[in-house]
């Protein structure tokens, strides 16, 4: 998906919140910030916007020194999140439908993202119970039905904090024959191998890095290891809009689950900000066969 314009003031507010966090003279942010505003304005804005992140916070990182600035956002995401299992196990066991209630749950995390405009804090992940009457579109069930006949399933993690959520997900699928990516080296709040580690999902399935520094999954810029195991899925689980925004024109077995947060996305999926969408990729197709062998 291309940049729209009403993504660049949303990357100049991400890339003054990254400075922020940075350590250094005050004196010295306002000197990163300007040298961002140039390279943005110079940039190619036909690829996607986590591309242009990607090119915004590689700078941001280079100037201040620091190369995790959000790793105290993230730690608390993480933090919120788990203190919050407990309440959200049980609402699932009560609920009507509890697989539903699981989607659900998985796509309203999505909320908690500090690149988007609407971003939620730590603080506010009790206030997620607005995902029971926010609209769903889409077949929840379908993900688990694809999963069943699915030989390895590849879950393309987003968000620390939400990737808390994303356990409770996993483990209603058969995790023996899945996956989890995460992003290869810090970027925003986005989930790298300690987060899933925090979130326990490193004791019920594999987790791999995607060699990438992008909120999204650029996959030309990710590892050798990741492409095969991308290529190899035959049901690819992508969460959060910087994957729909980087892979909605790649062909594979992709099903994205996200919230809507931003008009640009709404525009392209045809529904309001704050839906939980539940989409297969337009250009759905199977990747390889049991028969073309196993990934070691």
């Amino acid at each position: 998906m291309h940049a729209a314009s009403e993504c660049i003031p949303c990357l100049v507010r991400q890339a003054a919140e990254a400075i922020g966090l940075s350590e250094g003279p005050p004196e010295r942010k306002d000197g990163i910030l300007k040298l961002v505003l140039e390279r943005l304005a110079a940039a190619d804005w036909s690829g996607c916007a986590p591309a242009l992140a990607q090119e915004i916070h590689r700078i941001i990182r280079q100037e201040t020194g620091n190369d995790d600035p959000y790793r105290t956002v993230r730690e608390r995401m993480n933090r919120a999140a788990l203190a919050e299992m407990s309440t959200w196990r049980g609402l699932i066991a009560k609920s009507s439908d509890p697989r539903e209630a699981i989607v659900r749950l998985a796509a309203a995390g999505n909320l908690l993202d500090s690149a988007a405009r609407s971003n939620m804090l730590p603080e506010d992940i009790p206030q997620l119970s607005s995902l029971w009457t926010r609209p769903l579109i889409g077949d929840p069930l379908e993900v688990f039905r694809l999963a069943e006949r699915a030989t390895r399933i590849l879950y393309l993690a987003d968000n620390a904090g939400e990737i808390v959520f994303d356990r409770l997900l996993i483990e209603a699928l058969p995790s023996e024959r899945l996956t989890l990516a995460v992003r290869g080296a810090p970027i925003l709040n986005d989930a790298i191998l300690a987060d899933a580690a925090t979130a326990g999902i490193t004791r019920l399935s594999p987790v791999i890095g995607n060699g990438s520094d992008a909120p999204g999954t650029l996959l030309a810029d990710c590892s050798p290891e990741f492409r095969e195991h991308f290529h190899r899925a035959d049901l690819i689980i992508a969460k959060g809009q910087g994957n729909y925004e980087s892979l909605d024109r790649v062909e594979g077995p992709i099903v994205f689950l996200f919230t809507v947060k931003c008009p640009p996305i709404a525009g392209q999926v045809g529904h309001p900000v704050g839906s939980l969408i539940v989409k297969k990729t337009a250009r759905w197709q199977r990747n390889a066969s049991r028969e073309q062998g196993t990934l070691s």
